[in-house]
């Protein structure tokens, strides 16, 4: 028999016995939007904990940090992160470029409003640029001068000395132009505190004087509201080497805060940075590059630490959702199964006649098998379509993403499906229907003609 005609005869063979076509289509259809539902969940929870992470920093970025606060001990002076580590570590292989940080706790100022112990950090122009800024610009990267680009988050810090106001007691950010009115820094906060207290200096009797306030522009805003935290939001950057030449001008020989100094408490000649972040050139690499500088003896970490726990517990989960899904697609397959088998045996005597013209018995097996692979077919290409509705609705309802986003402390779309997954969920469906239907559409092929005629 040719294609076109066993197509029709597997037509209307599942038309003329619609109910029961009907419910074993059902079937199929359950089984295939539970499996590609309970994917998608899966899938949703990975994606949106990578971008989680994303929207800390690159994934093929390594922190490196140094322990500043560490004293020297037994001789010997700890491993700092100096100028003269940052170069052996830019000359790596698969390393791409470093930009050392330089953080000092500093107090600001404007009108009434103090912010103290705000974090200044000094970095390079490849660390600068990757900064988002929602207003104004970045600073100059020249050395020329301290000019500071706000994290969106920073105003939070300032408060009324005078009123005792904050944003944490009134809700309601300190009225500060930070675009249109100068900052005044002051570096030396000790200084500050102690004049205010009434301190003495090193003879016991000088009484501290005041530290000098620097007035310094801001050239820009990092973007995001006052709440939208990302990893730039608390800190106030500036150009690093600009940084060093203020804070020689300010200190002068005296010890720099948040810089260590030597057995006899005498400040270094150089600057040690807290941290800095290394670039590397592939994914792939950054294991190799981060064991190479934790063995130099440094902290390293990177976020493709993490993704590998992500990716090994997303496998997990979504073997475990698409399980639950399959035992749905397995019941379906019973049912096809079941279809099939009644089928045969209502049209035992019609088999036989086939059989008798000298029909092919491959022919009267793939029958079967065209009439089961409809049955997938059709459930495959109805499940699928209802799987967009149902992930549709989860990610629109706002009480089940609401539940859903609290339980992940995530955002976004919870139900995603890829066309991959739509694509496969189609196959399988149809594999599953032919799978089903194998057994039966064998046994009509090895039923015997004689008997199959006598059949009433």
């Amino acid at each position: 028999m040719r294609f076109p005609d066993l197509l029709a005869m597997s037509v209307n063979n599942l038309r003329r016995r619609k109910l029961r076509t009907a419910l074993t289509v059902l079937g199929v259809i359950v089984g295939t939007a539970s499996i590609v539902v309970m994917m998608s969940l899966g899938i949703g929870m990975s994606e949106m904990q990578m971008e989680l992470m994303e929207s800390y920093g690159s994934m093929t970025a390594i922190n490196v940090y140094c322990d500043t606060y560490s004293q020297p001990q037994g001789g010997t002076d700890p491993i700092y992160l100096t100028d003269e580590v940052v170069e052996q570590i830019r000359h790596m292989e698969h390393v791409d470029g470093i930009s050392p940080l330089l953080s000092v706790g500093v107090m600001m100022r404007q009108g009434q409003y103090t912010a103290s112990y705000v974090n200044l950090v000094g970095v390079t122009e490849d660390y600068m640029e990757q900064i988002p800024v929602g207003e104004g610009t970045y600073p100059k990267m020249d050395g020329s001068q301290v000019e500071m680009l706000f994290g969106n988050m920073v105003l939070q810090n300032f408060s009324n000395g005078r009123q005792g106001s904050s944003y944490y007691e009134t809700g309601e950010l300190p009225d500060v132009d930070l675009m249109g009115q100068p900052i005044f820094v002051i570096y030396d906060m000790d200084a500050y505190y102690q004049s205010m207290n009434g301190g003495t200096g090193a003879d016991g009797t000088t009484p501290v004087k005041p530290p000098k306030k620097y007035m310094v522009p801001v050239s820009g805003i990092v973007a995001g509201g006052a709440d939208d935290y990302n990893q730039y939001s608390w800190d106030v950057y500036t150009d690093l080497e600009a940084l060093k030449t203020q804070l020689k001008q300010v200190f002068k020989k005296n010890p720099i805060p948040g810089q260590p100094t030597n057995r006899k408490g005498k400040p270094y000649n150089y600057f040690i940075y807290s941290n800095a972040v290394v670039y590397v050139d592939e994914i792939e690499n950054v294991k190799e590059v981060q064991t190479a500088i934790s063995d130099m003896g440094f902290q390293a970490s990177s976020n493709s630490e993490w993704m590998e726990q992500n990716e090994k517990q997303s496998q997990m989960t979504q073997m475990v959702l698409g399980g639950i899904g399959a035992v749905s697609l397995f019941v379906a397959a019973i049912g096809i199964a079941n279809t099939m088998m009644m089928s045969i045996y209502e049209r035992t005597k019609e088999i036989g006649v086939m059989k008798v013209l000298g029909c092919d018995m491959g022919d009267i097996r793939n029958m079967f098998l065209m009439e089961s692979g409809f049955i997938g077919l059709m459930g495959g290409v109805i499940g699928l379509a209802l799987s967009y509705g149902i992930s549709y609705l989860m990610n629109r309802l706002p009480a089940v993403s609401q539940m859903m986003m609290g339980m992940t402390g995530m955002e976004g779309n919870l139900s995603r499906i890829p066309l991959w997954l739509a694509g496969t969920a189609m196959v399988f469906a149809v594999v599953v229907g032919m799978a089903a239907g194998f057994f039966p559409a064998v046994r009509a092929m090895n039923l015997s003609p004689l008997a199959a005629i006598r059949n009433e």
